[in-house]
């Protein structure tokens, strides 16, 4: 059915965020940063089965923001001005962030997975990593508010309390207070969604010229 995928793409910012949500609720709180080695196999190993689930899931939270970064880049491309770099600024953003999510997916699915076979020192290596290595993320979600912000003050495809919203989460985004930044951007991305999906379909094609008799 024509149309179908630009109307329902939206959703899956709204996918997206809800599976994140349920990663961080079934994964719980990892150990901190400077927990030793012996307390971080210990974790793993009483809850193997939890922090499975919470990295499947946000490895699957990625995949769907990647595809709403899409949705999204078409949107904004087609009032913004110019060559697009904005949109695309958004888009590569979503993609970075989605890589930062994946990154902590694989750190806590390796550490569940091989919880039996590490040395105490390798546990403590990568629970550090699981607990630090924000910079991806951040920088990505940056990105992607950003480009969509500054996008939709400059071409108006959402409403511009939007575009400052994002404007202000994306300068956050790379401060101390990245996290609430974070957690700031999956509320703006519901809203998003909600407004994408409440917008009817713009046209994807140009309309064929009129020939020069034509009235």
């Amino acid at each position: 059915m024509p149309g179908t995928w630009s109307d329902r793409a939206p959703l899956t910012g709204i996918v997206a965020v809800v599976l994140v949500i349920l990663a961080f609720v079934i994964g719980g709180e990892t150990p901190d940063f400077d927990a030793t080695g012996k307390e971080v196999l210990n974790f793993y190993a009483d809850n193997e089965g939890s922090q499975f689930a919470a990295s499947i899931l946000l490895a699957y939270g990625a995949l769907f923001l990647i595809f709403f970064a899409g949705a999204l880049r078409s949107v904004l491309r087609r009032s913004e001005p110019g060559t697009g770099g904005l949109s695309a600024v958004s888009f590569g953003g979503g993609v970075l962030m989605a890589l930062g999510m994946l990154v902590f997916a694989g750190l806590g699915f390796t550490l569940a997975d091989g919880h039996d076979k590490f040395e105490p020192a390798t546990a403590q290596t990568l629970n550090a990593l699981n607990g630090d290595f924000f910079l991806p993320l951040a920088v990505g979600t940056s990105a992607l508010m950003l480009g969509a912000g500054i996008a939709i003050l400059r071409g108006g495809a959402l409403p511009r309390w939007l575009g400052w919203a994002a404007v202000v989460i994306g300068v956050l985004a790379v401060t101390p207070v990245g996290f609430f930044a974070f957690l700031a951007s999956g509320l703006w991305i519901i809203v998003a969604s909600v407004l994408l999906l409440r917008s009817p379909a713009a046209p994807t094609s140009a309309a064929t010229p009129a020939s020069p008799g034509a009235p």
